[in-house]
């Protein structure tokens, strides 16, 4: 046996594969979920080790369920999969929700908080907020 690390891909789930991303944040006790619009990414090295979502939004993308497995955090995967998207899509905006907590991480991934959003945003943003605290952000690359 091989004592070689398994290499980390990046890939986007097709509808057949979405299953399979529902199946991990279920099995790390996770209550995201994929909607039917969004498109599934998600990082492996044998099996998944982190996913999101990423679903169309004005002109561009909305990013949730982000998703580290437990075991593999703090070591770049999510920075990995996010890196990955802002590459795939260089000139669609992409914003996020994210709790006060995980601001810095964001922005060592290149967003910022903003104000401005897109309606359908903004008033999801209002909704969530009367049950939590969240700040909305976009990617500012």
């Amino acid at each position: 046996m091989d004592d070689q690390q398994t290499p980390r891909s990046v890939q986007r789930l097709d509808t057949a594969q979405r299953a399979l991303l529902q199946k991990f944040y279920r099995h790390h006790g996770s209550k995201m979920r994929i909607t039917q619009q969004a498109e599934a990414w998600v990082i492996r090295e044998q099996s998944i080790i982190a996913g999101l979502c990423l679903a169309p939004v004005a002109e561009g993308y909305w990013l949730t369920g982000l998703f580290t497995a437990p075991s593999f955090r703090q070591q770049g995967a999510a920075l990995q999969l996010i890196n990955h998207i802002q590459a795939v899509y260089p000139d669609a905006p992409i914003w996020l929700f994210c709790h006060p907590d995980l601001h810095d991480f964001y922005t060592r991934a290149g967003f910022k908080q903003t104000q401005q959003l897109p309606e359908a945003l903004k008033s999801r943003l209002d909704r969530y907020q009367q049950h939590k605290t969240l700040i909305a952000m976009h990617a500012i690359k």
